[in-house]
């Protein structure tokens, strides 16, 4: 769909809108025509040089809907210029990932013409988001028509207009074509092969690709685990000494499953050309505020946020609020506890069919208040702050783990163990479930089917498919992330992780969970949410490192249900202390074995760090036939008198 649009000191006349903006509906004229030039200005005018205009509803619109929606586009050559100021990296003729550069263009494989196509649809709103977020006041004292919006030089327009409410949302658009691919080779069939990463990346770019890409690899890893779990669980179950060997395994099979998946993240971003990008020279992110500072390394003036206050918002909001939250946490499962001795004793007394699925009426209460509280834990912290994961992540591993840890090693019950991590599993699956797709995909539905009505009631028989879809898709959802999708998948590792020897169905129970997950996700990212930007991403970050925490706390964890299986301690009939050093001795062993292992095992692949010091020496290569060119030329000048 293009629209038509003039201006004064560009021959374009028509773009294809890639990005859509929303303003308040009663947001002043002069804001508007000044957030309008400052977009189309000249990038050496502090400008973000980008194409917009105002999308117009009918006139016989009785809802009044918000006429401030604006759709953003850009020429080809601003595009391929931004792909330079961000950094894109694009395969090279010789087949290495380079950064591109709009001089060397033709240099590169896909580049054809004029470099139409080149770039992907997400790659190209991403460049136009970056151009609205590194809009900053130049010399403004407020936001014109709002004296009390002050600004200065450096601030950050996008985040202001923001945090006031001025600006609602902007966000990229579907290409339907696009996606109803996409949507049929990733959902539509039912098929037990690989996703198709690729097409995933070029719709909605590396971070989301990566993490459908570990869902996928997770999963596959998962599928050794099932296999022995499913006999153990079968044949062994009832012998609860069988499950010492479950546990070596499980030792063994968490620190490959994070070592290979490094390798394979490192293949997927070299393959996307995310793997060598620098971000030590990236803008500071729109949501960044602060003080106007001096930037040593860049030499630019960028907005610094003082130590000191973060030290303090630190100390006297994120951890008295997650003490608060910890404590809730300790006594909720206090209370779980009762119940379950008071189940127990209700069977014991009368032992009958009510009695015995009373039994697992407490695990399913306290899976339900955790899932609750997990909740709302997440919206206190992002209210609170803007940086609360590391809490979050923390709150959710107690929340959802102290119970099994009191039950295997305090109570050292395996049978309650056991019960609890069923019920745990099954539970909060089903919760997901229902919260993350089909709660979200029946509201849409509703949304949908309002918005159609209206827009057939505008428009009549008139034909305005731009128009509907931008209607529809400002009222969809917003992704918030992939933080959440980790996080849930992060506690099931934990579940198989630490747990799992003493009820190895769970593996099972995570597997057929991961592949609904698959699905799932796949159909909420096309349909239930709007399309997010696109974050570049070389691996999954800090998740990383969480899944690599987890696995050493599952080493101990392993290690102490060993200790604690009446096999092992039949063989120290009279020294509980001798039994002790023996698990604390092999505990250590084995967490020598795993840190070996991560050393061992080189994160990229050997072909890939051959490409990557190729392209190295390549660069230096032409640093030094610069420089000797550069002093030749000063030497051939002549000489001033």
């Amino acid at each position: 769909m293009q629209l038509g649009l003039s201006f004064s000191d560009s021959d374009v006349s028509s773009f294809t809108p890639l990005v859509v903006l929303e303003l308040a509906d009663d947001t002043k004229a002069e804001a508007i025509t000044w957030l309008l030039n400052r977009i189309r200005d000249k990038q050496q005018n502090g400008g973000a040089e980008l194409l917009v205009n105002q999308l117009l509803f009918p006139a016989q619109d009785d809802q009044k809907s918000n006429p401030n929606v604006f759709v953003v586009g850009s020429t080809l050559q601003r595009l391929l210029n931004g792909a330079e100021d961000v950094g894109l990296f694009k395969e090279f003729q010789d087949g290495t990932m380079r950064g591109f550069t709009y001089a060397n263009r033709e240099s590169f494989k896909d580049f054809n013409g004029d470099g139409e196509g080149f770039l992907s649809d997400a790659e190209c709103q991403y460049i136009i988001k970056h151009g609205l977020d590194t809009l900053r006041a130049k010399n403004e004292q407020h936001v014109p028509g709002y004296p009390k919006l002050k600004l200065y030089p450096g601030k950050s327009v996008v985040r202001r207009l923001q945090s006031k409410g001025v600006l609602i949302q902007y966000f990229p658009l579907h290409n339907k074509e696009d996606l109803k691919r996409l949507s049929f080779s990733w959902y539509k069939k039912f098929k037990l092969s690989f996703q198709p990463l690729d097409d995933i990346r070029h719709y909605f770019g590396e971070g989301l690709a990566l993490y459908f890409g570990f869902l996928e690899y997770f999963t596959f890893a998962l599928v050794p685990m099932a296999l022995i779990g499913i006999p153990y669980y079968l044949f062994d179950w009832e012998d609860y000494d069988k499950y010492v060997l479950f546990a070596v395994f499980n030792l063994v099979w968490s620190t490959v499953f994070l070592e290979v998946w490094k390798r394979c993240s490192a293949t997927l971003a070299y393959g996307w050309g995310t793997l060598s990008r620098k971000k030590a020279f990236e803008e500071p992110r729109a949501g960044f505020h602060g003080a106007l500072g001096f930037n040593p390394v860049t030499g630019r003036e960028e907005p610094v946020y003082p130590s000191s206050k973060r030290q303090l918002r630190i100390y006297l909001v994120s951890v008295p609020f997650v003490l608060l939250c910890l404590y809730l946490s300790f006594y909720v499962m206090m209370v779980y506890f009762d119940m379950e001795f008071w189940a127990i004793n209700t069977y014991h007394e009368n032992p009958n069919i009510a009695t015995s699925i009373l039994l697992f009426v407490p695990s399913i209460i306290y899976a339900v208040v955790i899932e609750i509280m997990n909740l709302l834990y997440r919206c206190a912290a992002e209210f609170l702050t803007d940086w609360g994961e590391p809490e979050i992540l923390l709150f959710n591993f107690v929340n959802c783990f102290a119970s099994l840890f009191y039950i295997a090693f305090v109570m050292q019950n395996m049978v309650l163990l056991r019960q609890s991590l069923a019920t745990l599993l099954i539970t909060s699956q089903i919760l997901n479930q229902v919260m993350e797709a089909f709660l979200p995909y029946w509201l849409q539905r509703r949304r949908n089917k309002k918005v159609h009505k209206r827009m057939r009631r505008l428009m009549g028989d008139k034909e305005l498919p731009l128009l509907g879809q931008v209607q529809l898709e400002t009222e969809m959802n917003t992704y918030l992330g992939t933080f959440d999708d980790y996080l849930e998948q992060f506690l099931l590792f934990g579940y198989v992780s630490l747990f799992s020897c003493v009820y190895p169905l769970a593996a099972v129970l995570v597997v057929l969970n991961n592949i609904t997950e698959v699905y799932s996700d796949a159909f909420k990212m096309c349909h239930v949410f709007k399309r997010p930007f696109s974050e570049p991403a070389a691996n999954i970050g800090v998740w990383q490192l969480a899944f690599e925490t987890m696995s050493i706390i599952a080493v101990v964890t392993n290690c102490a249900l060993i200790g604690l299986s009446p096999q092992v301690k039949a063989y120290f009939p009279e020294s509980d202390t001798q039994l002790i050093l023996i698990v604390v001795a092999i505990e250590h062993v084995l967490l020598a074995f795993k840190f070996i292992l991560a050393f061992v095992i080189p994160d990229v692949p050997k072909h890939i760090q051959v490409k990557l010091a190729k392209l190295d020496f390549d660069s230096l290569e032409a640093l030094k036939k610069r420089m000797f060119i550069t002093s030749n030329t000063c030497c051939s000048l002549p000489k001033q008198t």
